[in-house]
């Protein structure tokens, strides 16, 4: 049976896409040509609408319970904190918290959500080549074998494979040299409330606490020049400098579960959309990690690609619905990744000027309370709204495409319950039968009616939690899905 949508990249943006289409009813098959799942990651910290998403997904459950609860950083001049941020609630009201927790424990809840909506991904089944006519995609697989499908979505990292096959560019430029990272077992005192980072004339380092007890070493080396190095080569060097650029206070590296080092580079896909091949996540976008932004943005643009695409796929929506979901995701990884690359080069500031506005004007700054503040509400992504794209709107607040709180609710048979719980897959009315009916015969089944327990105005939420409008739903469901 041919599938609605191919998906290649089995990583935590294809698992979260292919939950998403499911939720919504739409058949998926997920390939990914490592021939296991990962056992070990980059990405290390969920923000606040990255367990939004998660739990819109039913993919939370267990997560927050195994997750480090370390909401602070504490950055070091030699063994003299300079600056310490802590990270809280932004204000927005979400019931989803941030957390430190691996990818790989991510990406095997997604795993285990997809297996409970009847997915699963196939390893070691590499894409090789897409063809597209009028009605699909065909697509070559490695082992000689073809999949006919009606959408094609990479979701294959920054060495897109789709998105090369697509002629998708994917211009940038190179950031930063060498960092090393390690997740290793440290004999140290540091606090595991927190992390804690250093300045140093040779490159910072910062020590992330991890669950289980390890910590995540990430550490700036330009001057490491090993061509292709091993991993011992890179915890050796790694067990070298953390003592160095600590002045003691990292401790003692003992023993490493995984090493690797990157560069960071900076790129945008020229277009999300070739036809009937789409792209998302590290495909269309290539972050620093500072900031913890990337998988946080691929994940939203799973999310938003998802619900877009089973409208079209229904016959519920033209494909014009499909142009929205660049004109409202790339944009935010402009942004994205405008804050990153600032970030990084902050980090690694090697001259005197850099290095006097890091130390002497940014640390003090970022020792504020309002700016603390505003740091926990930047990084979150809650602050995302698609107002000025072409679903958004004007008028008084809230506006179409405004995030919509995690309001407490009460369902049609008097369960109290809350929005976010009730979209997974789903629309929701906040308004009187007559609007459910109205958004029903346009939507079909996916749309639950509920009741706000605080007063707000009547409203439609898409399945993301943003508003598509207040009042009457028909004028704007006539407009959007046209």
């Amino acid at each position: 049976m041919e599938p609605d949508v191919l998906v290649a990249g089995a990583g935590p943006v294809g698992l979260a896409l292919a939950c998403a289409l499911l939720q919504h009813g739409v058949s998926v098959r997920v390939v990914d040509r490592a021939q296991a799942p990962a056992t070990t990651s980059r990405a290390n910290f969920v923000h606040a609408r990255g367990s939004e998403v998660l739990d819109r997904l039913d993919a939370l459950s267990g997560l927050p319970e195994e997750s480090v609860r370390a909401m602070t950083i504490t950055n070091y001049a030699g063994d003299r904190p300079m600056m310490r941020v802590r990270f809280g609630d932004p204000g927005l009201h979400t019931a989803a918290p941030p957390m430190v927790i691996s990818q790989a424990r991510v990406e095997a809840r997604l795993r285990d959500r997809l297996a409970e909506l009847g997915g699963r991904p196939e390893w070691g089944c590499a894409l090789v080549g897409a063809g597209q006519d009028a009605d699909g995609v065909t697509a070559a697989l490695g082992d000689g074998r073809t999949v006919r499908a009606r959408w094609l979505v990479g979701c294959d990292g920054t060495g897109s494979t789709v998105r090369k096959l697509a002629g998708i560019a994917f211009p940038g430029v190179k950031v930063s040299e060498r960092f090393l990272i390690v997740d290793a077992r440290l004999d140290t005192t540091l606090d595991r409330s927190g992390t804690s980072g250093w300045v140093h004339p040779e490159g910072m380092l910062g020590a992330m606490p991890m669950p289980g007890g390890q910590w995540r070493l990430l550490a700036y080396d330009p001057a490491f020049r090993q061509d292709k190095p091993t991993e011992e080569q890179i915890v050796e060097r790694m067990r070298h400098i953390l003592p160095e650029r600590t002045h003691g206070l990292g401790g003692r590296l003992l023993d490493a579960s995984w090493a690797s080092l990157f560069s960071v580079h900076r790129r945008l896909a020229d277009s999300y959309r070739q036809g009937r091949i789409l792209l998302a996540g590290d495909s269309a976008h290539a972050h620093a990690p500072f900031g913890g932004q990337g998988m946080l943005t691929g994940i939203g643009d799973a999310e938003n690609l998802a619900w877009k695409l089973a409208l079209v796929i229904g016959g519920l929506a033209g494909e014009r619905l499909l142009q929205t979901y660049e004109a409202e995701r790339r944009p935010l990884a402009t942004q994205v990744l405008r804050g990153s690359t600032a970030a990084t080069r902050m980090n690694i500031a090697a001259g005197p000027v850099g290095r006097f506005l890091r130390d002497r004007v940014m640390v003090p700054a970022f020792n504020l309370p309002v700016l603390q503040r505003w740091t926990t509400y930047t990084t979150s992504q809650l602050w995302v709204s698609y107002r000025r794209g072409p679903l958004g709107g004007r008028g008084s607040r809230p506006r179409s495409g405004d995030r919509i709180a995690d309001v407490a609710c009460v369902r049609a048979d008097g369960i109290r319950t809350r929005l976010h719980a009730e979209l997974r897959g789903r629309w929701a009315v906040l308004g009187d039968a007559s609007l459910f009916e109205a958004a029903r015969r346009r939507l079909g089944e996916h749309v639950v009616h509920l009741r706000p327990v605080d007063p707000l105005p009547a409203m439609l939420v898409r399945p993301d939690a943003h508003l598509a409008c207040t009042g009457d739903p028909t004028r704007w469901l006539d407009g959007a899905l046209a």
